[in-house]
């Protein structure tokens, strides 16, 4: 049997189609992404790309439409999205194969595929979600903030996928033991840590001056669940007469409300940025931080390390899958800002450490084998199942 799966949005599952299509391994990817959107999916035959966009694909424009103003809309809209796209694909499938499903958007065909004599694997991109709720509504309450939780269905709907399902795929320790944790079977879960995009990252060397800022950078959503309390915190402690903190990428309402009382002189918010110039970004930066409170393995550690950026994460960002404490960077326990500082500090105190730990990143790398040792893990696995 060969692979099909689904995906709401790109995530880690397109790099994971074209490494099975490069071994032979690939039926097809269903996903809520407009077909338009992924003109640069180089390596996936178009006619291995289903689409079904028509809720996801308004869901990430509402923000220009000026419909991201209301929480219940986002939930239900999100909810519909992921539930309309599972069954649409449990109706198309017909045929026994193997089923790589995100969670969220694969109960219905899951099912539909084990009664095809085929077999579901539940790929959770994070921890078990009863753990990442129980993170997110400790860290709000730091914030301050009221929240709703996650939506009832959509957790009851991943735990039934859990249960479903033959094996869980994951990408990080973190994510595996927030599963043991929550009773799931250690044999029932598979570790297969993400890769990085050696083609499109790598260091850009720039000449050096007396008048250079010490950039340290963030990628992703500032947010609650990103740790951006904790990055804050860190980087108003850190001293150095010519630090700035460099964001990419959107800022949540949240954040908005703790940047709006931070001296925004020593801040650039660069907004989203498309992934091809990130490059440069990263390797302008001395340190990346990513203090996330949870999340499975953030792909941009990799692509940092890549462009040689020394990378301080918290446990909680599986990190620890790319990142060595003390050889690459430095890996820290959540909600923990004075030793985020105590980190910078070491790196800008210390630029014999910085090179060093800068060399190691881009070694590392180029030993992880960008997506092709992910693959490589994946096709192994199918095979066997393959035999069973």
């Amino acid at each position: 049997m060969r692979a099909s799966q689904i995906s709401i949005g790109r995530f880690h599952h397109f790099h994971l189609a074209r490494q099975l299509e490069k071994r032979g391994q690939l039926d097809a990817i269903y996903t809520g992404y407009p077909r338009f959107k992924l003109k640069d999916e180089e390596g996936i035959p178009e006619d291995k790309i289903h689409v079904f966009p028509w809720l996801q694909a308004p869901f990430m424009a509402r923000g220009k439409i000026g419909l991201d103003k209301w929480d219940w809309l986002d939930r239900e809209w999100a909810w519909q999205a992921n539930e309309t796209l599972d069954l649409y694909v449990s109706k198309k499938l017909s045929e026994p194969t193997i089923l790589i499903a995100l969670s969220g958007s694969g109960l219905h065909a899951g099912r539909r595929v084990k009664e095809l004599g085929g077999v579901h694997i539940c790929d959770r991109g994070s921890s078990h979600i009863r753990m990442q709720e129980q993170l997110l509504n400790e860290e709000y309450q730091r914030y301050g903030i009221c929240w709703s939780g996650i939506d009832s269905r959509g957790a009851a709907k991943e735990e039934a996928e859990y249960e479903q399902s033959s094996w869980i795929s994951v990408p990080s320790q973190f994510c595996v033991d927030s599963f043991t944790a929550q009773g799931v079977p250690a044999d029932k879960i598979i570790k297969i840590p993400y890769g990085s995009r050696l083609e499109r990252f790598s260091p850009l060397h720039f000449k050096s001056s007396d008048n250079d800022e010490y950039r340290i950078l963030f990628v992703g959503a500032a947010s609650v669940r990103k740790g951006f309390i904790d990055l804050l915190s860190a980087f108003q402690q850190f001293r150095h007469p010519k630090k700035r903190l460099i964001l990419v990428g959107s800022v949540t309402k949240e954040a908005k409300m703790l940047l709006d009382k931070f001296d925004h002189s020593l801040v650039t918010v660069a907004g989203l940025v498309p992934n091809i110039k990130l490059k440069e970004i990263y390797s302008k930066a001395k340190v990346f931080v990513l203090p996330s409170i949870e999340e499975g393995l953030a792909m941009v550690i990799g692509e940092a390390m890549a462009c040689g950026c020394p990378v301080i994460a918290s446990t909680n960002t599986g990190a620890s899958e790319i990142v060595d404490d003390g050889v690459e960077g430095f890996i820290v326990p959540i909600r923990s800002p004075m030793l985020i500082a105590d980190r910078l500090q070491q790196f800008a105190d210390q630029p014999d450490l910085h090179q060093r730990m800068s060399q190691n990143c881009l070694a590392r790398v180029k030993r992880l084998g960008g997506w092709d040792n992910y693959g490589s893990q994946w096709s192994n696995f199918i095979s066997q199942i393959g035999l069973l």
